[in-house]
């Protein structure tokens, strides 16, 4: 990794581009410490330690923004919905399919509808995020003309905050290296690295005091962290290649085909998506619990406290529900019929099976091994915190979800650089 840093660093045009990428993260933390007026930064503190509501998961995708109340505080949480809803709807609606498949004009014409959606949605966002801020006595002015003007400015300041992080990532995909929003998603999460390490100085400092059970939990969470990144990195890389044998055919004088490659099939084919979809559904009852504020020991109350971050049912819903939606984005990205009828077509076939039916049930069999294993591997992974935390009694930011985004993009970054390396040093046919 550092090697490649290393040589990319001396070639002059991945320099610049190094340079760009690293100026446009800096404005981005830069941003995330820029106040949003009219608001109380305690009030959404002591909401987010509750656990178990959207704000929580929300600020870990924000860098720590949104319980400052800053101006980047929705972060690309719109942006990565809005996204997602219009990569679904591209299944289900033909206009967008039709779209999705006219190549890079069709492309830029997705890309700006995902941009339009970003903008509404930050905006019901936003104005939800006020409501709720109000109804929680954060907001300092809630009446008259100056109500208004504040309500205003807030929904206005995270709306244009989120826009502009969308184009700062743009912008990195243009002139810099990674994909950009990843990378601003990347540099949000790496930005809570020092306050983890403060807390688990602050348990050492525990320890020290008598309290000797964190001697033994500290090193633990440490080897796990670590253990999990290596994990993570196996998983992610890790594939089942499918082998397929193309025919030959003779056209004029020339022989064509007859060569022998394979369908790579990842084992984590959806990333984090799944558990994103999960924790933002299981996100609703603590969401609605911080909107209505029940009494504990009433009814609504008890329903709503049974989803806490910390309870066995939300650990066991997690788990079910990170299945259910791998199998989900699996279903809507792959059709072992399609494969097959692409792989007869082209004269291809997997040994040993027969073309046609047999094949795309072979391939069908093989998805849905894979995507079982793929989707126990995300829901141990992101489970696992909250069973570590009710173990060791240790509140560390080791969000499963977090790791796997850093590592993935980490990954897909240096893949990036590596290309343009090879590249760069490719000679051609003609020397």
């Amino acid at each position: 990794m550092f090697a490649t840093l290393k040589n990319a660093w001396h070639i002059a045009d991945i320099r610049k581009k190094l340079l760009y990428t690293l100026m446009i993260l800096v404005l981005f933390r830069l941003g995330a410490a820029v106040p949003v007026p009219f608001l109380d930064t305690t009030v959404l503190q002591g909401l987010i330690s509750q656990g178990g509501n959207l704000l929580g998961y929300l600020d870990i995708l924000s860098g720590g923004s949104f319980s400052q109340a800053t101006v980047f505080a929705l972060s690309i949480t719109p942006y990565i919905t809005s996204s997602i809803v219009i990569q679904l709807l591209t299944v289900a609606i033909p206009a967008l399919e039709r779209l999705a498949k006219e190549g890079e004009e069709g492309r830029k014409k997705i890309n700006k509808i995902t941009r339009y959606t970003t903008v509404g949605l930050a905006l019901v966002q936003a104005f939800a995020y006020y409501t709720m801020l109000k109804n929680q006595h954060a907001v300092s002015y809630t009446s008259g003309w100056e109500g208004v003007f504040a309500a205003f400015i807030i929904v206005l300041t995270f709306t244009a905050g989120a826009m502009l992080i969308v184009y700062l990532g743009e912008r990195i995909d243009e002139k810099g290296i990674g994909n950009g929003i990843s990378m601003i998603l990347f540099a949000g999460i790496v930005s809570r690295g020092p306050a983890a390490i403060r807390k688990l100085w602050t348990y050492i400092q525990l320890a020290n005091a008598g309290e000797t059970l964190y001697y033994f939990t500290v090193p633990l969470v440490v080897v796990l962290f670590v253990a999990l990144i290596v994990v993570i990195i196996i998983m992610t890389n890790a594939e089942r290649r499918i082998p397929v044998q193309y025919a030959k055919k003779v056209v004029g004088r020339k022989m064509y085909g007859g060569q022998s490659t394979f369908i790579p099939i990842k084992v984590n084919m959806s990333g984090v998506l799944p558990i994103i979809f999960a924790s933002s559904l299981l996100a609703i009852p603590g969401t609605i619990k911080a909107f209505v504020d029940p009494q504990a020991t009433g009814t609504l109350g008890k329903i709503l406290g049974a989803f806490d971050y910390n309870r066995p049912l939300y650990a066991i819903l997690y788990f079910i529900l990170i299945l259910a939606f791998n199998y989900f984005y699996v279903a809507i990205q792959y059709n072992p019929i399609e494969m097959a009828n692409n792989l007869r077509n082209n004269s291809g076939t997997i040994p040993g099976i027969r073309p046609g039916r047999p094949t795309s049930d072979f391939i069908s069999r093989i998805i849905s091994k894979i995507t079982l294993l793929g989707g126990i591997f995300l829901a141990l992974v992101a489970v696992l915190p909250i069973g570590v935390g009710a173990i060791t009694k240790m509140n560390i930011a080791l969000g499963g979800t977090s790791i796997i985004i850093v590592v993935g993009v980490a990954l897909d970054t240096f893949r990036q650089l590596e290309s343009q390396m090879m590249m760069r040093h490719y000679k051609g046919f003609l020397e």
